[in-house]
């Protein structure tokens, strides 16, 4: 009973004590002043109606590669998500610091070990009187528990769980983040090999173009009417265009390959299902940019950088409280006999319980220095936090602008093209009725493969700046919330 009665008083004064407050700062979210109140990007003109990025209410939609309604973009993003190994990595990341809190949750607890022990000693003879034990050979039996607990007097362990809980925040926000970056590198990619090959294409198209009129240059010649000249001049042409093509299939290739890593497959293991050539997938007419304070909800780079700016802040108290003395409760409960048969026997009983305190001394200077480490961490915490969130709005401005300037671009380039394919045909007509010099035809077909060229990678530039801006507003992740469930 009276033991009882000791750990009854032990427990409350534990729990009284306990609930006092914790040494070192507490956090509260830093508050930015120089957060502008919209975009510094001018409204659009009436050229690019259809490329809106305007603040809007609603938020940009969470599956925004279905926006740009391609089969293909969407089924690979669905593999990503499920296989990618960065991915995987991330959140096994997220699991580490989930066990992580578990070790630091366990300060909150008393240390309880089983202990059990046999001894057999020899007292001297030449003593002279042991009082209750005779000279000779003796046994020890000892079997019981021992229990230490500290007292958590000045939040040493609840900011160490403060620290642990951010911890799991941050690897949270962490593995947003690579599924943020996934889902732009696999959109990015595979705009870049849908361009590649558009521009494949166009190189065989213009190649064949090239071999007609080469054709009709030397019939032209065998007839008296052309020149060994105007042969040469096609034929360095045709070979200028065939040289083009093996460098765009070499890119198309290596955006596969990209691809099939993203997915987490071998590099060659999608390239029969990419190789057929399929349309540059068109961006959608508008996209919501909203307003800049907006990016510190939606950016999981920004929640990341923040709470590792929580988890600083708490470290501070952990290095402050081992500046204060540490109080503990210590005791045992057990049995101990010389004989092993004796050891059930309520005599046998031991038991001790009993407060301690440690105070630190002579390393105060270390533990000083520790609590200044703790500080500095804690300012370089706020600049990144701060660096962070101006680096997301940079992100977002340079992407506002490079979308929608290209597509002024992509209108000014369809034009281009559509002037050219007439002038080539022009062209070609005044040569076959001697009206005019075969240069004039090379020039036109020459401005035309460029126009050509220029304008499908305008169109895979508007598709990739859309990418870029979607991750630059930190769209995407939130359909995925299955977060390190595997244990």
């Amino acid at each position: 009973m009276n033991t009882m009665k000791y750990l009854k008083h032990a427990f409350i004064l534990s729990a009284v004590v306990v609930s006092g407050c914790a040494v070192g700062p507490n956090y509260k979210e830093p508050q930015l002043q120089q957060m502008p109140a919209s975009y510094g990007q001018p409204p659009t003109t009436q050229a690019t109606t259809q490329a809106s990025t305007q603040p809007a209410t609603q938020p940009i939609a969470a599956a925004w590669w279905t926006s740009f309604n391609d089969e293909t973009l969407n089924r690979l993003i669905a593999e990503a998500r499920q296989s990618n190994l960065d991915l995987r990595t991330a959140e096994a990341r997220v699991r580490e610091a989930r066990a992580a809190r578990g070790i630091v949750t366990a300060d909150y607890w008393p240390d309880i070990d089983a202990v059990g022990s046999y001894s057999r000693s020899k007292s001297s003879k030449t003593i002279g009187n042991l009082g209750s034990f005779a000279a000779g050979d003796q046994d020890l039996f000892q079997a019981g528990f021992d229990a230490t607990w500290e007292i958590d007097v000045f939040g040493r362990v609840r900011r160490g769980v403060e620290a642990a809980d951010a911890d799991i925040q941050a690897a949270v926000a962490d593995r947003n983040d690579v599924l943020l970056s996934l889902l732009g590198e696999v959109a990015r990619n595979y705009v870049e090999l849908r361009g590649f090959q558009r521009q494949v294409a166009i190189a065989q198209n213009n190649v064949k173009s090239q071999q007609e009129t080469l054709e009709l240059t030397r019939v032209r010649l065998n007839a008296g009417l052309g020149t060994d000249l105007a042969v040469a001049q096609t034929e360095a042409i045709v070979a200028a265009t065939q040289s083009q093509i093996p460098a765009f299939q070499t890119l198309a290739a290596q955006a596969m390959h990209r691809l099939s890593v993203l997915t987490g497959k071998p590099p060659a293991a999608l390239v029969a299902e990419l190789d057929p050539i399929q349309p540059v997938p068109a961006p959608p007419p508008d996209i919501p940019a909203g307003v800049p304070s907006e990016l510190l909800r939606r950016r999981p780079d920004i929640r990341r950088a923040e709470r590792q700016l929580a988890a600083a802040t708490a470290r501070v108290g952990v290095a402050t409280a081992d500046l204060f003395p540490r109080f503990t409760l210590t005791g045992s409960l057990g049995v101990e006999s010389n004989k092993f048969t004796n050891l059930g026997d309520g005599d046998s009983t031991f038991w001790s319980i009993g407060p301690g305190v440690r105070f630190p001394i002579f390393n105060r200077g270390r533990l000083r220095s520790a609590v200044a480490v703790e500080n500095a961490r804690t300012e370089q915490a706020v600049s990144t936090y701060e660096q962070t969130v101006l680096r997301s709005l940079e992100e977002v401005e340079n992407a506002l602008v490079a979308y929608r300037k290209e597509f002024v671009r992509r209108e000014s380039l369809s034009r281009a093209v559509a002037s050219s394919q007439r002038s080539v045909q022009l062209s070609q007509q005044l040569y076959q009725r001697g009206l005019t010099d075969f240069l004039n035809v090379l020039d036109a077909q020459r401005a035309l493969y460029q126009n050509e060229d220029l304008l499908v990678q305008s169109e895979s530039n508007v598709s990739a700046n859309a990418v870029a801006l979607f991750k630059a507003l930190g769209g995407g992740w939130e359909v995925d919330q299955r977060v390190a469930t595997r244990e």
